[in-house]
């Protein structure tokens, strides 16, 4: 019998989000349904780009910053994170189920690939010409339905305590990659889920948070540039700090490099450097390239994602909201409340087909994961609503890129899309592999504030269906 997680919503616990708020007319397509939205996350705990001021965060980087920790061979130097939040439908994407009664299997119809005997929805017919590229894992499965605890475990490969916040992959791969860097090493598009942070390791870890709307006309990356109607006193600050630094740099050229402050060296760079700004510049780009990714904040996410890759970021974790579709489904996956093709699965298919294919023709794709996710799927049954509920037992997770083998169906769910038919594969496997393809040890021991050791990732297999 199937049993729906929908209850699990605001859940009371160490990872519960803020109080669920009343409707009121409109819908808003970024809230879950716990209630959190983009700018609670960022009231929650989320850093700006200089949430820290620049010194401290470069400061706490250098602390935190490891060489150990890596394996030999990676196959993968970066990696792109494409964070559904909110927890996509395997049934209306990538796992559809034509042949179940239509309750199962819902409105949307299957299309071909082009990977013979594989099919996806009907609204993704740019990924269904790039799936060659693709290793599409149909058997993930989970127990934990609420998202909070789904995202952490998801985003972390670790199931959540009440003891220990687990970091992020980007937040790893940021801690053990060391120092001596311009841009930062971890960076969030626009911004992030709470459990996307840094966890237990230091403050350096966390990304670095773009903040801004990147299909913003106006877009810019928080506090790289002033803006307009800065007080008096904030350009008093700015004033003092010029003035600092000029006096640093008398004092460092008269004493010898020895005594300078690399920290607050490195921190000017970043506020001043041309270099730093261009990688974040979306005006830069052809508007060919950016009509390529789509008008919406996902594409234009998914394209600066790129190009901060190409400048050398190692991990970006791009997070799209407004996947929790408990109601009207139609409505938010396929027409986005306002008719016509532009709703969350449309958006997602121009712009991750865009990204892969960009990948690709600029020679990153086979040096560059890209993970697309979210914290669980949907029930096998669509509720009174019109919609789906919160269904971990089984999801799809689609890797590409980085030393994944393309072209292939790892695992399968039964006719429902209710539970794993075959090769059941574990968030902690998902974790080891993307791990391991980034040239991390898995084994490898981390740190706690109070000097606890912590691997990376434990007791799990690679999966190894998914290795070059």
């Amino acid at each position: 019998m199937l049993t729906e997680d929908r209850s699990l919503c605001g859940r009371v616990g160490s990872y519960r989000g803020p109080t669920r708020q009343k409707r009121t007319g409109n819908v808003n397509t970024n809230r879950r349904c716990d209630g959190v939205t983009r700018r609670e996350i960022l009231r929650a705990g989320a850093i700006t780009a200089l949430g820290l001021t620049v010194t401290d965060w470069l400061r706490l980087r250098g602390l935190a910053g490891q060489t150990h920790g890596r394996v030999r061979k990676a196959t993968a130097k970066r990696c792109i994170l494409v964070w559904l939040d909110g927890g996509p439908s395997h049934l209306d994407t990538f796992d559809l189920k034509p042949s179940a009664p239509q309750e199962v299997r819902g409105p949307f119809g299957p299309i071909e690939t082009n990977v013979a005997g594989v099919h996806v929805c009907e609204h993704l017919p740019r990924t269904a010409r790039l799936l060659d590229k693709v290793a599409l894992v149909r058997s993930v499965t989970s127990t934990l339905g609420e998202h909070n605890f789904g995202s952490h475990y998801l985003l972390t490969g670790y199931k959540p305590t009440n003891v220990l916040e687990y970091p992020s992959y980007g937040a790893v791969a940021a801690g053990l990659d060391g120092t001596g860097h311009l841009l930062p090493r971890y960076v969030a598009v626009p911004d992030y889920n709470p459990y996307a942070g840094a966890g237990f390791l230091p403050a350096a870890s966390r990304p670095f948070a773009v903040g801004g709307d990147p299909a913003a006309p106006d877009f810019r990356v928080r506090d790289f540039d002033p803006y307009p109607g800065v007080d008096g006193g904030r350009l008093s600050r700015r004033k003092e700090f010029l003035e600092a630094f000029d006096r640093f740099r008398t004092a460092a050229e008269a004493q010898g490099e020895q005594n300078a402050d690399p920290d607050f060296e490195q921190a000017w760079r970043l506020i001043a450097s041309s270099e730093a700004k261009k990688a974040f510049d979306l005006a830069a780009e052809p508007a060919m390239v950016r009509e390529r990714y789509g008008p919406r904040t996902l594409g234009q996410s998914c394209l600066l994602a790129r190009r901060l890759i190409q400048a050398g970021v190692p991990f970006v974790t791009v997070t799209d909201r407004g996947w929790d579709t408990h109601e009207a489904l139609v409505n938010r996956l396929k027409e986005g409340y306002t008719g016509g093709l532009v709703g969350k699965i449309p958006t997602l298919d121009l712009a991750y087909s865009a990204l892969l294919a960009d990948l690709d023709e600029r020679g990153l794709l086979d040096e560059t994961l890209v993970v697309l996710m979210g914290e669980f799927g949907r029930t096998p049954k669509i509720n009174t609503a019109g919609g789906r509920d919160h269904w971990p037992r089984v999801f799809s997770v689609l890797l590409a890129g980085g030393g994944v083998r393309g072209g292939q169906v790892v695992g399968s769910s039964d006719s429902r899309g209710e539970s794993p038919r075959e090769r059941p594969v574990l968030p902690e496997d998902l974790a080891r592999t993307i791990y391991t393809l980034l040239g991390i040890d898995p084994d490898h021991q981390l740190q706690t504030p109070d000097g606890r050791p912590v691997a990376v990732n434990r007791g799990t297999q690679v999966i190894q269906e998914l290795l070059v």
